[in-house]
């Protein structure tokens, strides 16, 4: 697994570093357990938010001002956060690790990702729905954020538009 969250986390960077946009803006690293601060879905009120964990950051050596900041998302079955947005300068590359994730991006369309599956989220996008698409196994997810040093909270939970 740890094999795996490094080959997605340089894929991510590689990409990111490309775009030079900023992503995982929301509560403070140390409120990054709190599944409550990174997703969104309709859901019944009664459903288990993610663990939500900050896994590692480092600021970009050649993009001065610049971080990378990787966010392990562990969905329960039937788990799923509440809406939300991100730090105005984050760029978020997204691939599940495995099961399946619900995500919605912007009031479009409910797309279901699988393991090996990615999306992105660019700077300024509301996430309505993230979610595991099963009820009965888990699903994980790393989401890899390129943000501005100083963006302290990379999710920051909201209503639903």
């Amino acid at each position: 697994m740890k094999t795996m969250i490094a080959a997605c986390a340089l894929s991510a960077l590689v990409a990111g570093s490309f775009l030079a946009g900023t992503l995982l803006a929301a509560a403070p690293a140390a409120a990054q357990t709190d599944a409550t601060a990174h997703a969104g879905h309709a859901a019944p009120a009664a459903a288990k938010p993610a663990k939500v964990t900050l896994v590692y950051q480092h600021e970009l050596p050649n993009v001065p001002g610049k971080s990378v900041k990787g966010v392990l998302v562990e969905y329960g079955p039937g788990a799923s956060n509440a809406a939300h947005t991100h730090a105005p300068s984050a760029l978020i590359y997204a691939t599940v690790l495995d099961g399946a994730v619900l995500n919605q991006i912007n009031g479009g369309p409910v797309r279901t990702f699988r393991k090996g599956e990615n999306f992105t989220e660019l700077p300024g996008d509301f996430h309505n729905v993230s979610a595991n698409a099963s009820q009965t196994e888990p699903a994980t997810l790393l989401a890899v954020f390129i943000v501005d040093t100083d963006d302290k909270i990379l999710t920051t939970p909201a209503a639903p538009r």
